[in-house]
Order: C-alpha cells, then structure tokens, then sequence
C-alpha cells in the first residue's frame, strides 16, 4: 500500500503548461499597465473625491461634490461636444487622406519605394517643430505663404485669418492635426491592401468590374479588421490630442477650440483645481470606454472575433 510520502504530485498536461508559460510571458505587461494605468486611475478617483486645489496642500474629503460640478458645468459639456466634433472632423479627412495615399503608393511607379518610406515624415516630426512650421505658412501679419498663394489664385483679396474667429481656428487645427497624423494610417491601410490577393482584382476585371465595383466589393471588404482596429484607435487617439491645440491656440480664441483635453489642463493647472480636473478626467476615462464597448458591438468585423 502505498504511503502519502510515495505519492508524486499531480503533473500538468500540455495545456495547462502552455497556459502557464503564456501567463508568465504576459505577467510583465501586466504589471507594467497595473502601474502606468489602474494605479494612477484609482489615485485619480481618489483624488476626485477630495478638495485640492494645489499639488502638495492638505485635503479634505468632498465626496461627489466634483463630479456634480462637472457634470452641471455647461462649459464642460461645450468642450464634450467640441470634442465629438474634433473626432469626426478629423476621422473624416484622415480617412480620405489616408485612403487617397494608401491607394496611389499601392501601383508601382518610379520612385514608389522612396515615397512609402517618406510618407511617414510628417508624423515622426516632433509636435514642436510642425507647429513652428504651421505657425510660419499660415502667419497673416505678414512672411506666411498660405495667404499670399491665396491671393495669388483670386481666391481671397487680402487673406484669411486662420486662428482669427473659433470656426476658421478649430478648421485649421483639423487640417493641421490631420495633415499630422494621416501617414501613420497610410502606412497601416497600405499594409492591408498589399495582404489583398491580386488575382481577385484580375478575376473581377475578367469579369467586367469597374474600380468602383472593385473597391467596393473587394477592397472595404478585406479591409474591415483593419478599418476596425484604426477606428477605435484612431477615435481614442484623436480625442486625446492636447499639444497641436494648446500650443497653436491654447484653446482660444473665447475657447472656442477648448476641447476636454484642453479644458483638463486649464482646470488642473491654471485654475489650480486639480480634484475637479480628476473628476473630469474619470468622467473622460467612462465615457470613452463606453464609446470603445458601443463601438466594438456595433463595429466589429466577424472575420475578427
């Protein structure tokens, strides 16, 4: 009979020791999110439920008083809704941009390598130096080359104020943030369609396709994940944009190009609010998971999941 000292312990299967490895692979990209995103969320709640005003002064515990400020604070909501507007203006160009890009350096001609390296440039430019570059072509007091070209084709007489009323300010900014950050998309879209396998496009030709029928029937079709992945993360990313705003206007002019990021920043650091400022920024964080949740019911590919 055998005693409890002869007995072995139970083994793991094939599975269970894949699972193992696998969860000891991910174990330090969880702690890593663990720190740079549970801990500072949970500290932001936490500060939210506070009054503090300054960085370093003693606090007292408020409870929801924040958030029913926030969420009663019409200028809060003028900035949710500037910030919905941000997004669709800039998914709507950056899309285009990105598709009329992606499709032309698709085809092959002469120099097509050197363009799909560079087309990336105007993305791994720092922040600062584009805005400086901006700052200099669309400059209306004088020295800008946007104006003068304008004038120069009839169309305007004495030039456009771009950062001169909140509509021309906020359409530049998206013209700006786009020109910006459509490369990076072109560079994921013409991944994608170099994946499309060419004999379908040959076969629909055959068959007397048109390049409309074939974009539409073939191309977006293939193309789903990857318009998914780039939506979601493209609509997150853009919401989140702060620098290109606040260094070409700060949010003005009369906070018209205020959108929540802005506004987090104002309260926290100028206004010196910064229990308020986390109360917003917990209002944020829902509101885009909820976005992100909505959009992936509503948006996901079957190929993909």
């Amino acid at each position: 009979m055998a005693t409890p000292t002869d007995r072995q312990p139970p083994r793991l299967d094939r599975r269970q020791r894949e699972a193992l490895l696998g969860f000891l692979f991910i174990t330090p990209l969880l702690l890593w999110l663990v720190a740079t995103i549970v801990w500072p969320l949970i500290a932001s709640i936490h500060l939210s439920l506070q009054d503090v005003r300054i960085i370093g002064t003693t606090s007292e515990f408020i409870g929801l008083d924040n958030y029913g400020r926030v969420l009663g604070d019409d200028r809060f909501w003028g900035a949710v809704g500037r910030s919905g507007i941000w997004i669709v203006g800039n998914a709507i160009l950056q899309t285009l941009l990105a598709f009329s890009a992606a499709l032309a350096l698709k085809r092959r001609f002469p120099g097509v390598r050197v363009a799909r390296t560079w087309i990336i440039l105007s993305w791994i430019v720092p922040t600062v130096v584009a805005v400086v570059i901006w700052r200099f072509l669309l400059n209306a007091s004088g020295g800008g080359l946007i104006n003068p070209l304008l004038i120069t084709l009839g169309l305007t007489e004495s030039g456009v104020g771009f950062f001169g009323s909140g509509e021309t300010a906020f359409a530049t900014l998206v013209v700006i943030n786009s020109w910006r950050w459509f490369p990076f998309i072109t560079v994921i879209l013409l991944a994608a369609l170099l994946r499309v396998p060419s004999d379908l496009y040959e076969a629909a030709s055959i068959d007397g396709a048109s390049a409309a029928a074939q974009f539409r029937y073939i191309t977006l079709p293939l193309l789903q994940p990857t318009l998914f992945v780039v939506g979601l993360i493209g609509t997150l990313l853009s919401f989140n944009v702060f620098d290109v705003i606040w260094l070409l206007t700060a949010g003005g002019p009369s906070s018209d190009t205020t959108t929540v990021p802005v506004m987090i920043y104002e309260t926290a650091f100028k206004q010196f609010r910064l229990s308020q400022a986390a109360a917003m920024s917990v209002i944020t964080a829902g509101l885009l998971v909820a976005f992100a949740a909505f959009f992936v019911k509503v948006a996901k590919p079957k190929e993909a999941f």
